[in-house]
């Protein structure tokens, strides 16, 4: 919902917002999420948005949310005059004829300023008289939050390369403006969530945006309300993984994808299937002419494209890496339960909010015995075995649950008040008042002397190693238990290479190609329930849980999910192809 206060613009807007837009407005580069975007990319995303020179451009309305160095902006220029001059446009008419054809948006002034000078120049070199094309740039161009102004009207086209803001950089005041807005910046979701929201509402009827941007969204949890907005009364229409692809003039940290997204013409929903570029088709940008022209055939080229339905899809995680994998990963989903329908239990470690106070040497920590527990952490899982570094952590809960009376533990009063103002100025201290020596997560001692797989959240390949009595996880390491599984033959099934696919398939990838195992995708993982394995095969899957040899580890797993050998092979190049490190010791041998 969009306020009287947009239209009136920056002006109205209370101190509070207006100071946290412009320390926002005022980052540099890398703190306000500009990543500049390369030709052909963005050539791809006006083809696929359907802004050619071949339609009336100059009596439709295109949208640039956040113009940055212009790309976008000054390639849709060209096409637009184009457009203008094919249709029998005079460009003595230019200034009056084009002003609504364009809004492009930016919030740094420096690069508003630039990139004006160049559209300037851009229209003026098509022949538009230099008073005309500095009317039109005002016309054009808004120095401001995309999020926050005044946009009167709809669009038949946004596009753009949203910015990519994590929330820790959002100023305080302007994240709850946000949050009040959009009911997409749900959980951690960054910025460009927000921006997706907005542009989707400004679309016409039968409108498109094209933006590219981090495919996070896809499958995180907070992409759920996005997904959900999308599949009532829009629909992804292409999309094209950019993984291994340079598309940017810099690195960044998260995969990018291209996305293309229709809004209906009525209130009928679209059934077209999504078209999504099939792994390994394009190898650089320079290969996407050729997969664009795939995208928009009426017949679809199997060798480069696929198709996929996202209808009923909702806010599930949206799984459109590979076609081949998809289908295998549907027979294991109906096929079998999640992990812990199946009696198994996923969590993660401690976080503390001080681990330079909560955590240190464990006989060196100067607090009673019964308040410290041995930590384990990521950089202990070493080939398959934990080496323990000495670790330990402060407990300072009581095992009935409450933080314990400080005035029962002298030594830890006095360690605590000792390190007072690096405690107690936490966020989760403020929130707590007494407890203010509290950690962010709870401690569960108990959990020393349970058996447990611990897993390492981002890593190259899977790693599950069994912890069998005594440890408490660091906040970078998850772990599984079960109260019917064997914990061994549980080792194997997640050290397989159906884990790994499925794994691979669920989560978002960091840059480098490492795979997260995190909880949500770890909690997605299918497998039988133990009761259903014959005794022989649990044996096997109890032998093999300590194998270093893959094969050796899979062949029982592949024969507990009942996968033909087809599937079986395939599993397990998509598996290797998945794991960066797999891949690295495979180039070396």
């Amino acid at each position: 919902m969009f306020h009287l206060l947009d239209i009136l613009g920056p002006s109205a807007r209370g101190p509070e917002i207006a100071a946290a837009v412009s320390e926002l407005a005022g980052n540099d580069e890398t703190e306000r999420g500009a990543v500049f975007t390369r030709p052909e990319v963005v050539a791809a995303i006006l083809d696929l948005s359907g802004y050619v020179a071949t339609l009336p451009l100059h009596r439709m309305r295109l949208l640039e949310p956040s113009f940055g160095g212009g790309e976008f902006l000054l390639a849709a220029v060209d096409r637009l005059l184009a457009a203008y001059r094919l249709a029998g446009g005079r460009l003595d008419d230019a200034a009056r004829e084009l002003a609504p054809a364009i809004r492009a948006v930016e919030l740094h002034r420096d690069s508003f300023e630039t990139t004006a000078l160049q559209v300037r120049a851009r229209l003026i070199a098509h022949g538009v008289a230099p008073a005309d094309a500095g009317e039109l740039c005002r016309q054009w161009l808004l120095c401001d939050d995309f999020l926050l102004c005044g946009l009167p009207g709809e669009f038949e086209f946004v596009v753009g390369n949203p910015p990519y803001v994590r929330q820790e950089r959002i100023p305080e005041a302007l994240l709850r403006e946000y949050r009040a807005r959009f009911r997409t910046m749900f959980d951690r979701a960054d910025i460009y969530v927000a921006f997706y929201e907005r542009a989707l509402d400004l679309l016409a009827p039968g409108g498109r945006l094209g933006f590219i941007c981090a495919n996070r969204w896809l499958k995180n949890k907070y992409g759920g309300p996005l997904r959900a907005k999308i599949v009532h009364g829009f629909a992804l229409q292409h999309y094209i993984d950019m993984e291994g692809i340079d598309a940017f003039h810099s690195e960044v940290i998260a995969y990018p994808a291209i996305t293309v997204i229709a809004r209906a013409s009525s209130d009928a929903h679209i059934t077209a299937p999504t078209r999504v570029a099939r792994p390994g088709t394009i190898t650089d940008e320079h290969g996407l002419p050729r997969l664009v022209a795939a995208m928009l055939a009426e017949q679809a080229d199997d060798a480069l494209v696929g198709e996929i339905s996202l209808a009923g899809a909702g806010a599930a995680p949206w799984l459109l890496d590979d076609l081949t994998r998809l289908d295998l990963v549907r027979r294991l989903e109906q096929t079998y339960p999640t992990l812990e329908q199946a009696g198994c239990k996923v969590g993660i470690g401690v976080a503390t909010g001080c681990d330079r106070v909560f955590i240190g040497p464990l006989d060196e920590l100067p607090v009673e015995a019964s308040r410290k527990l041995p930590l384990v952490m990521a950089r202990d899982l070493v080939d398959g075995q934990i080496r323990w570094g000495g670790k330990g952590v402060v407990n300072p809960f009581r095992d009935e649950g409450g933080v314990v009376d400080l005035a029962d533990y002298p030594q830890l009063s006095a360690y605590f008040h000792q390190h007072y103002q690096a405690v107690a100025g936490r966020h989760v201290a403020t929130k707590n008042g007494d407890a203010w020596y509290r950690t962010i997560d709870r401690i569960y001692p108990d959990l020393v002397q349970q058996p447990k797989l611990l897993v390492p959240d981002i890593k190259g390949e899977a790693t599950f190693v069994l912890d069998e009595v005594r440890y408490y996880p660091h906040h970078n390491l998850y772990y599984v238990t079960s109260a019917q599984w064997d914990l061994r033959a549980l080792q194997a099934v997640l050290r397989s290479s159906v884990t790994v696919l499925l794994v691979a398939t669920y989560c978002t990838r960091m840059a480098g190609g490492f795979l997260r195992f995190q909880a949500q995708y770890l909690r997605r993982i299918r497998i039988p329930h133990w009761h259903d394995v014959p005794q022989a095969l649990r044996d096997e899957l109890i032998q093999s849980a300590r194998a270093k040899d893959q094969q050796a580890i899979d062949e029982p797993v592949f024969r507990l999910y009942g996968l033909s050998p087809e599937d079986a092979e395939r599993t397990r190049e998509m598996a290797a192809q998945a794991q960066v490190t797999a891949k690295r010791r495979n180039r070396r041998e």
